[in-house]
């Protein structure tokens, strides 16, 4: 979490510096890639022994058709969870629709719409396999326009994810787990 206070601490930071280096010029044109990246605080929750708080790390990649909209695809690590008799790590890639209404010349709400595509390794007491996933996931945050290609966003996302180690553990009766992978985050977008 210390480390989370530092790098709001800097975000800020650079959020002040950057609105006075450079003007911001509402009529540039919105269309175009942007790349960016998020680190931020992962709560895993679940009726099971995965429930853990992590970090996570996220690339992203994305093209604007327009101010309003745009097509997402990211690249997700979510870290390693769970307790000593059972422990996971996923990772996977995104595609999501993104829809974003500005409020001021700098400021802007946005929400996601998407699909992730994830592979958890797991581990039960002895127990060890692996389980190819697609879950839908929401997300909405604020961004800020620091420059006119630069912007730092704030996001919440909810990614509804399963893990089945049936074939892994057949003499285990309940090896189906769902588990909500909720992610707060801190990022960079650097728009082209």
């Amino acid at each position: 979490m210390k480390h989370m206070k530092s790098t709001i601490a800097g975000i800020v930071a650079l959020t002040a510096f950057g609105a006075h280096a450079q003007g911001y010029d509402e009529n540039i044109d919105e269309a175009g890639f942007y790349v960016g990246g998020n680190y931020g605080y992962l709560r895993v929750e679940g009726e099971d022994e995965f429930d853990d708080d992590k970090d996570v790390w996220q690339g992203l990649l994305g093209y604007r058709f327009n101010e309003y909209f745009a097509v997402e695809g990211s690249m997700i690590d979510f870290g390693d969870y769970g307790s000593d008799f059972a422990n996971a790590s996923t990772d996977g890639y995104t595609f999501a629709l993104r829809g974003s209404y500005p409020i001021t010349d700098r400021w802007s709400v946005y929400g996601k719409l998407g699909q992730l595509w994830s592979e958890t390794e797991y581990e039960m007491d002895t127990f060890r396999g692996d389980y190819d996933d697609e879950s839908l996931f929401v997300g909405g945050g604020v961004s800020f326009a620091v420059t006119q290609n630069l912007r730092i966003n704030a996001e919440y996302t909810v990614y509804d994810a399963e893990l089945d180690a049936e074939e892994a553990v057949e003499d285990i009766d309940d090896t189906n787990f769902e588990t909500d992978l909720k992610q707060a985050s801190l990022g960079v977008e650097y728009r082209f």
